[in-house]
């Protein structure tokens, strides 16, 4: 079925993935945005879906309003969001910000709809809730990350040829190299300076901090079934090498490409055909030289919080990304400094109830735990 539904259609996901909607003329059966009525709106006038959602109930009268001339039906909130993922289509991107991701992708695995997601919060907060449905259901999860989606492809072809290490590659951010000291007075405004990747605010702040990469350590067990122990992070600043396999017999396989997400979306999208694709293609002559580094645990404290969790698992995963939702929240309000997100991080892991083997409602409960641990202690 050559149709989506797409779940955070507004965000820089969500735009990328309908400019390969348009190079391909991929049908988009649903959209749905958080608060940006106005370009949801637009998006809606462009690809004519038979329902739109707006995940914030405060702007469901505004968006019924802007589209009360067309048939589009009009839904709102979590409630919304899963009723768009339980509707039958080829696949469900879901590129939504946060634990709001969780239900929507359990609804769609559920429906038996093949999920393409960019939305890392659902493997890390709800783990094996997510990989077992998905089992269950016999639905595929198709990673949108750029590094997951080269790991995925440098697995195709594998056969029963085990991987023995995972290579996940990360770009540092804005302040690689710098020492907790330099970065104790760090704005949001350096933060939000990414040297390779046009990103959303949030997503933009977890690479600064390297929380991004702690929730991709933890996506990559999730997705590939591998130990926290066998997922090395390499420090590979020109955002050439998405990421790598290394097998048994000591062979590296690595998947290359532009810094364009428009790539990893639209082989989600295709997957198992490859197409052209409106991203720029990659010149090594242009590239030069490459450089690998150690990332540094000791600086960016949010990137051991996020291993730590993984090695105990259960509903610590849970716990740190939604202390760290909180954090971020809190510092792109200017309320709490660069270096408290780890910190916040850190600190909800040691005071949130720790449960080994937690069910759906545990995880809901652990993430309001951690956010209100961090509201409390920080905000």
């Amino acid at each position: 079925m050559n149709d989506i539904i797409l779940l955070g259609s507004t965000g820089s996901i969500g735009t990328q993935t309908l400019d390969v909607c348009r190079a391909h003329n991929i049908k988009v059966k649903a959209l749905s945005a958080n608060t940006r009525t106005e370009l949801l709106e637009k998006q809606a006038r462009e690809f004519h879906p038979e329902y739109v959602c707006v995940s914030d109930e405060k702007y469901y009268s505004d968006i019924k309003n802007r589209l009360a001339d067309t048939d589009i039906r009009i839904e709102a909130g979590t409630d919304g969001l899963c009723c768009l993922a339980s509707m039958k289509c080829g696949k469900v991107v879901n590129s939504v910000v946060g634990m709001v991701g969780l239900l929507p992708t359990l609804s769609a695995a559920k429906a038996g709809n093949d999920i393409a997601l960019a939305n890392k919060e659902t493997l890390v907060a709800g783990g094996r809730l997510v990989t077992d449905e998905a089992k269950r259901s016999g639905v595929k999860l198709l990673p949108i990350d750029s590094e997951h989606s080269a790991i995925f492809q440098c697995l195709l072809g594998a056969g029963d040829n085990k991987l023995s290490k995972i290579i996940l590659t990360a770009s540092g951010g804005p302040f690689y190299g710098k020492t907790r000291g330099e970065l104790s007075e760090v704005t949001k405004e350096q933060a939000l300076d990414h040297p390779n990747w046009s990103m959303g605010a949030k997503i933009t702040i977890d690479s600064a901090t390297l929380m991004n990469k702690g929730l991709e350590l933890i996506e990559a067990v999730r997705l590939f079934d591998a130990a926290p122990e066998q997922v090395e992070i390499v420090v590979h600043r020109q955002s050439i090498i998405h990421s790598a396999v290394e097998f048994e017999d000591g062979a590296v396989i690595a998947q290359l490409g532009a810094a364009d997400m428009r790539i990893p979306i639209q082989f989600a999208l295709t997957y198992p055909k490859r197409l052209p694709c409106p991203a720029k293609k990659l010149s090594l002559f242009d590239v030069g030289a490459w450089t690998f580094g150690r990332a540094d645990e000791d600086t960016f404290t949010c990137l051991s919080a996020a291993r730590k969790a993984i090695s105990v698992d259960g509903n610590a995963p849970c716990i740190i990304n939604s202390a760290n939702e909180a954090a971020v929240d809190l510092f792109l309000h200017d309320k709490i400094r660069f270096l408290d997100i780890g910190e916040a991080a850190w600190g909800a892991l040691e005071n949130v109830g720790f449960i080994q083997q937690p069910s759906l409602d545990d995880i809901l409960s652990s993430a309001a735990a951690a956010r209100e641990y961090v509201i409390s202690h920080f905000g």
